[in-house]
């Protein structure tokens, strides 16, 4: 239990209370007030400028305002046809993308076969010894390089060459029955 509170003074009533606590920040009784500060010195005057005489005032130029109200026609929506060739004509130049699909298809003489029938042949035989992983992985590494290429730097004969040549061999790779094995597990073999 706390301590009983104990009264060290009675006020009786109508009698004036003493004043409170002094207020915050106030000077002590026994204590002198600082001193004023002095007082800041006079700006220095800015030295004396001559002024030019003023110009007259100048009429100001008469000017035409001509506002034409034309009506606003939203540019008709590209068909299917004109945004596939704008895709093609944005990976290269028609020349270069017809170039690099002959390039690629066209049998070697003396050999009988393209390049790119010859990547595909590597390819198959490749995932035929080494499963499918070894099949697309091969297949897939040169198309992701001719892909990086060109996104960076354009479509050139060279590299849409080697675009050209890496579809094609990726048909090497795939199998009908990847999805299927991919979805259920099962291995038709």
């Amino acid at each position: 239990m706390p301590d009983p509170i104990i009264p060290t003074k009675i006020f009786p009533g109508g009698v004036p209370l003493p004043p409170g606590p002094p207020p915050a920040g106030a000077v002590p009784p026994w204590r002198a007030p600082a001193p004023a500060a002095p007082p800041p010195p006079p700006p220095p005057t800015p030295p004396a400028v001559a002024v030019p005489a003023p110009e007259p005032p100048r009429q100001p130029d008469p000017q035409i305002h001509v506002h034409v109200l034309l009506p606003y026609e939203p540019e008709p929506e590209p068909t299917r046809w004109q945004r596939l060739w704008g895709w093609l004509t944005s990976i290269g130049r028609p020349w270069q993308i017809c170039g690099a699909l002959a390039l690629a298809l066209l049998p070697i003489p003396g050999v009988g076969y393209s390049v790119a029938t010859i990547w595909a042949s590597v390819v198959t035989e490749a995932r035929a010894e080494g499963g499918q992983d070894a099949g697309y992985a091969l297949a897939l590494t040169p198309l992701a390089i001719a892909v990086m290429r060109i996104v960076r730097g354009g479509g050139t004969l060279r590299r849409l060459l080697l675009l050209a040549i890496s579809l094609v061999g990726l048909m090497g790779a795939i199998d009908l029955y990847d999805p299927i094995t991919w979805l259920t597990g099962v291995d038709p073999s």
